[in-house]
């Protein structure tokens, strides 16, 4: 069962990074919606969006109807080293302008994931009156409860710009932190391996996952550096210390429909980080939802169609329609 299944054209080149459009079955018939962009996180392959057919965020909003588009960050190469976090959010700024192009929206629904989920909520502060809607999926946006990352990157022991001084991080590094996070993880990944040889659509769910999984992708060394230091370390987003080209990112600039999921076995993100977002902006129309599983499994799980994706649809729908 292939990788992205929803089919889809590319808009725009950016760099290294992509604007993807999924088509819709009546592509030709009025927009019944304001358009949603993905935004997922940089440092894994945007797929896990539209991992397999029945595990699809892509796909789920696609077929409630929703014109769909995806930012896929791309794989920096070695002299984006001197990418600076203020050009990823720039980035982002390009690609939701060029979808209120494409669809004529005044507005846009927003979903980002993980640090995608960090980046779209930086973004949706410094430029409000573009954002219809925003839903942080799994995003940290408050550091002081960011768990065990935030405990590995405290700066008594942890030096970003010397770890960085290389080049970009490479996919192997950020890698090893994720495993230290759950050590025995990577035994019970094969353990329950076995229990899926004789169960065909188990294995086909486990080597999807697997493969996108292995696909990491390096994290760019000078955004890597203000990323860690001014989030983790500073925890500045939240303290209103956090600026993109000179620009204060105040969180209470936000005041659209926000909705926060969180996951209950999430120690990448833990569900306090992100929901730490409602805390900050000014939005009075909010919902969190808690689903069962850790940071991916939640996403393209079992049980993801069951739980997350009518939600998502129906949520961005009702914001939206």
């Amino acid at each position: 069962m292939p990788a992205e299944p929803t089919p889809k054209d590319t808009l725009l080149q950016d760099g290294t990074a992509k604007l993807y459009r999924f088509r819709r079955p009546n592509d030709s018939a009025a927009k019944a919606a304001l358009p949603v962009l993905l935004v997922p996180s940089m440092i894994n392959r945007w797929y896990v969006l539209d991992l397999r057919e029945g595990a699809s965020v892509a796909s789920a909003l696609v077929d409630a109807g929703l014109d769909v588009y995806c930012l896929d960050w791309g794989v920096p190469n070695d002299e984006d080293r001197y990418l600076e976090w203020d050009d990823l959010v720039q980035r982002l700024g390009r690609m939701v302008r060029r979808v209120q192009r494409e669809s004529g929206a005044p507005k846009i629904g927003v979903l980002g994931y993980c640090m995608g989920g960090t980046l779209s909520s930086i973004y949706a502060a410094l430029e409000p009156e573009r954002i219809a809607a925003l839903v942080n999926l799994a995003g940290p946006v408050d550091f002081s409860e960011a768990g065990f990352l935030g405990h590995m990157t405290n700066p008594r022991w942890f030096d970003p710009e010397a770890i960085a001084s290389a080049g970009n991080m490479r996919a192997e590094q950020m890698q090893a932190g994720f495993v230290a996070l759950r050590p025995t993880a990577q035994l019970a990944k094969w353990v329950s391996f076995l229990d899926k040889l004789d169960k065909p659509q188990k294995m086909e769910a486990f080597q999807a996952l697997e493969e996108w999984a292995s696909a990491n992708i390096s994290f760019p060394a000078q955004a890597y550096v203000r990323y860690i230091r001014e989030l983790y370390q500073q925890n500045a987003l939240v303290k209103k210390e956090h600026y993109v080209a000179g620009r204060q990112v105040d969180l209470a600039r936000i005041d659209c429909p926000l909705l926060t999921v969180v996951t209950d076995r999430d120690v990448i993100c833990p569900p306090k980080a992100a929901q730490g977002l409602g805390a900050h902006v000014s939005s009075t129309d909010q919902e969190v939802l808690v689903i069962p599983g850790g940071h991916v499994g939640a996403v393209v799980g079992p049980r993801a169609a069951d739980t997350l994706y009518p939600k998502l649809a129906s949520w961005f729908a009702d914001k939206l329609g």
